[in-house]
């Protein structure tokens, strides 16, 4: 892998209430709430951010020191790649080694950050850890991260390397986790694909394969009924096509230099022995390379991100297991200091600003302003004069955390539905190379955030990441039929198409940016008096079960359409079985 600027693969106590008996404070509640920044009130602090986690009075930390600490505590060394959603890791370790007065340094940990963009060599040091801490248990432990949709494939192949030392010395995911992607990573194409997304059929996009960006891509053409052509030496012109970046940068490079490549042209899934030559229609990247397409050629619109697919792409950590169990109270003591720095740096911009002078410092890339800048996230115009979206990541607090992973008062465990979503899409795409991937109860231990979250209820103070949903929807991402089966003239679902909801639920809880339109539509045997209530019905239906399911009433529209909008002619049973369907729909 290469650099990036977020990961590839890319604690703490949650803010007391300031006892509301403090004069200042009562006198602050009754005054109104505009503020254009920071007021202090003795040793109470106003969230001065707009994107506040914490609410009302609030205890704003001192920031982190640059002298080294020295607390003796457990020495870690934590490889990441360069990406914003780490900010609360910066803060809470006031530098690239624990500082003094750091939240980590309370927790008597001693973190060494080392940048790592390459994930090959991220496995081979965690392997050579494992190795080491079986024979000698004083070795000091090593952390790595990687994203949330990449964890199936990484974790299957890291658990074969670890398999000869033993089960106690397989990787497990910890829920130590920093915060997500938010924007940033993004499928850049015309502005056509957006209008129909069969426009994109035949076309080319660039990016790296097996890389989260390009699982932004087969999520999109997924969700639209769309194939994906996955080897990248021959050319299907009924499908989307991939062309391999080298890198990050190289992705976007291709599309702004023009490159073109000779494929085999398949037709019907056979080679014909004839050769044509492609281009790049669309890239797959994460920023700066969408700074670049923006700002040295232009021309491409967001078509898919990690804004919209909000759940895909968290911060995920990797231990050993043994070591993990060894360290039971660090990992503990880590997460609250983590979730702590998330709520600083959600509502302090000094505190952001801080989290952006250390990444600056790790990556030894650009500068502090150019950090923030794009964790922020930007609108602006590219170079032909096109509006844009570029950056943009998050950082989680407590709540955020458990709502992460199935611990939050909804119950959705969020990562096992990109867990297995983005797991099947791998051997789907690529079964010889991935026949099956590590299943999510061994790949994960929740049980360290279960304590925190048990033994101290009083942290889940700061507020978690709230999408807020349109009235209804007036531009869809995406838009697939499917072939629901209820009982005859009723609205009762059969169970035999349970699954296939359970997949449109996975879906949605991976897109939790986008609100979901169940749409019901029948052929055009009967009346409209009949067909339209029955519609309505039996897409209320579907809404229903997937509430019961877990997604929030205001995420979910439901509609009938009746006969209204054919899909086949109804003239013939095949067309009338075609248009009898419940259509999905992800959009703004």
């Amino acid at each position: 892998m290469s650099l990036k600027l977020k990961p590839a693969g890319k604690v703490f106590i949650i803010t007391a209430v300031v006892a509301a008996g403090i004069i200042g404070v009562r006198w602050y509640q009754n005054q109104p709430k505009d503020v254009n920044g920071s007021i202090t009130v003795g040793k109470v602090a106003l969230p001065d951010a707009p994107d506040a986690s914490l609410q009302g009075s609030a205890v704003k930390l001192p920031l982190p020191g640059d002298a080294p600490a020295v607390n003796g505590g457990t020495q870690i060394t934590w490889e990441r790649m360069a990406w914003n959603s780490q900010f609360a890791g910066m803060y809470a370790n006031g530098g690239i080694q624990t500082t003094k007065g750091s939240l980590f340094d309370k927790a008597h940990l001693d973190v060494t950050y080392v940048r790592q963009d390459d994930c090959n060599k991220q496995m081979a040091d965690l392997v050579k850890f494992a190795s080491d801490y079986k024979s000698n248990p004083n070795t000091p432990g090593v952390l790595i991260t990687f994203m949330g949709d990449g964890m199936p494939a990484f974790m299957t192949s890291l658990a074969k390397e670890l398999e000869p030392l033993g089960p106690e010395y397989q990787p497990i995911i910890i829920p130590v986790t920093h915060g997500k992607s938010y924007g940033e990573d993004q499928v850049m194409g015309p502005l056509s694909w957006k209008q129909d997304p069969k426009n994109a059929v035949g076309k080319c996009v660039a990016g790296v394969l097996r890389d989260g960006d390009i699982n932004i891509l087969l999520k999109w053409a997924g969700d639209n009924g769309l194939q994906v052509n996955p080897d990248e030496t021959t050319y299907d012109g009924n499908a989307i096509n991939l062309i391999a970046a080298n890198d990050f940068l190289d992705a976007p490079n291709k599309y702004i230099t023009g490159y073109t490549e000779k494929r085999k042209l398949v037709v019907n899934g056979r080679t014909t022995g004839t050769d044509t030559t492609v281009g790049v229609d669309a890239v797959a990247t994460w920023t700066p390379g969408d700074v670049n397409v923006a700002t040295k050629k232009g021309g491409l619109v967001t078509i898919a991100s990690t804004k919209q697919y909000a759940s895909q792409m968290s911060n995920q950590t990797i231990a050993i297991k043994r070591w993990a169990n060894d360290h039971r109270t660090d990992i503990e003591n880590m997460i609250i200091a983590l979730a702590n720095a998330g709520d600083q740096v959600r509502s302090f911009n000094d505190a952001k600003q801080f989290a952006a002078q250390v990444s600056a410092q790790l990556y030894q890339e650009q500068d502090a302003a150019y950090w923030l800048k794009y964790f922020n996230g930007i609108e602006e115009k590219d170079i032909q004069g096109i509006k844009v979206t570029l950056g943009g990541s998050a950082v989680f607090n407590l709540n955020d955390m458990a709502n992460t992973y199935g611990l939050g008062e909804d119950r959705v465990d969020r990562y096992k539905a990109v867990y297995n979503t983005f797991g099947n899409l791998m051997v789907k795409m690529y079964p010889s190379i991935m026949p099956g991937f590590l299943p999510y109860e061994k790949a994960i231990d929740k049980s360290f955030l279960f304590s925190v979250i048990s033994n101290h209820p009083e942290l889940l103070q700061g507020k978690a990441i709230e999408t807020k949903y349109a009235e209804q929807i007036t531009s869809a991402v995406s838009s697939k039929s499917y072939a629901i089966q209820f009982e005859t003239g009723s609205t009762t679902i059969l169970p035999a198409s349970y699954r296939m909801l359970d997949e449109i639920f996975e879906s949605a809880v991976v897109a939790e940016g986008l609100k979901l339109g169940v749409y019901g539509h029948t052929d055009n045997k009967g009346s409209n008096n009949v067909n339209v209530p029955l519609s309505q019905k039996r897409a209320e239906s579907v809404r229903s079960y997937l509430l019961r399911k877990g997604l929030k009433e205001n995420q979910i529209e439901a509609k009938g359409y009746g006969a209204e909008k054919p899909v086949a002619d109804n003239n013939n049973e095949a067309g009338r079985c075609r248009n009898r369907r419940v259509e999905i729909v992800l959009g703004e």
